[in-house]
């Protein structure tokens, strides 16, 4: 019998990290989960093993790059790799946004990402049929008014993903950006507000149906599931009430 192949997930301790490792694990994959907080990506594994799947956790923070690499060294072949770690910080404008935020976003989104797969990649190559995810945002696609830190990390992340497919063209790798809209997550905003829960409420205020994490999840296991020749170079991925990243429809 072939062993299950391996999907590695960043940031699986919550929210879509955590969907996603769920449902990949459901799809046939054995799943690796990585985050900082190694009790939550232990409940988690723990959780999906006793679902009858697969799964292994290991307490990782993909800014660090000599851990990353360390990582790495239990792969030589990679199926899949999720790219999911990430977040915001804030929502000052440019003019009064703190540099400390922004070199954060940047490390944790953009970095972390470059990290991860220039670590895995050669794993992820010597599969056969391996497959990248990016998890970027669309905030990595337009900008909105207090965003300037977070959309410009994403972008950067939408850019490393646009052009790591040029760059790797014609070996057996997919490139997979996922571009969710408004999500509503157990953290996120209320990440980015720095506990305020109140202002992170009102992100959400009147909108009747937010995506959930297992949406967006749901997008991601469908795109790495296509058959190997199938590409889906950008999947943007909006709640009905969501026209753009600045018109939301709202009942109140």
């Amino acid at each position: 019998m072939a062993a299950s192949p391996i999907a590695v997930i960043t940031g699986a301790s919550s929210g879509i990290g955590a969907a996603t490792a769920r449902q990949l694990a459901a799809a046939g994959y054995r799943v690796v989960l990585t985050a900082r907080r190694e009790d939550r990506i232990e409940a988690l594994a723990a959780e999906i093993n006793a679902a009858g799947h697969q799964a292994t956790a290991y307490a990782l923070d993909v800014t660090d790059r000599a851990a990353v690499d360390e990582f790495a060294t239990a792969f030589r072949r990679l199926a899949v790799l999720v790219n999911n770690a990430g977040g915001a910080l804030g929502a000052d404008p440019v003019a009064t946004g703190d540099p400390a935020d922004w070199r954060q976003m940047y490390e944790t989104n953009v970095i972390g990402t470059l990290n991860v797969t220039q670590a895995l990649l050669p794993a992820l190559t010597e599969s056969g049929d391996g497959t990248i995810v990016i998890l970027s945002s669309t905030a990595g696609h337009a900008t909105y008014e207090g965003g300037g830190g977070y959309v410009a990390a994403k972008h950067g992340e939408h850019v490393l993903a646009e052009t790591l497919r040029l760059e790797i063209v014609g070996t057996p790798v997919r490139v997979i950006e996922v571009a969710p809209g408004m999500v509503k997550t157990e953290e996120f905003a209320t990440t980015r507000f720095r506990g305020d829960t109140e202002k992170a409420d009102k992100v959400y205020a009147g909108v009747e149906a937010p995506l959930t994490a297992d949406d967006v999840a749901d997008t991601i296991t469908w795109a790495v599931t296509r058959p190997s020749h199938v590409n889906i170079d950008l999947l943007v991925v909006r709640p009905r009430a969501q026209a753009s990243n600045t018109k939301v429809h709202r009942t109140a």
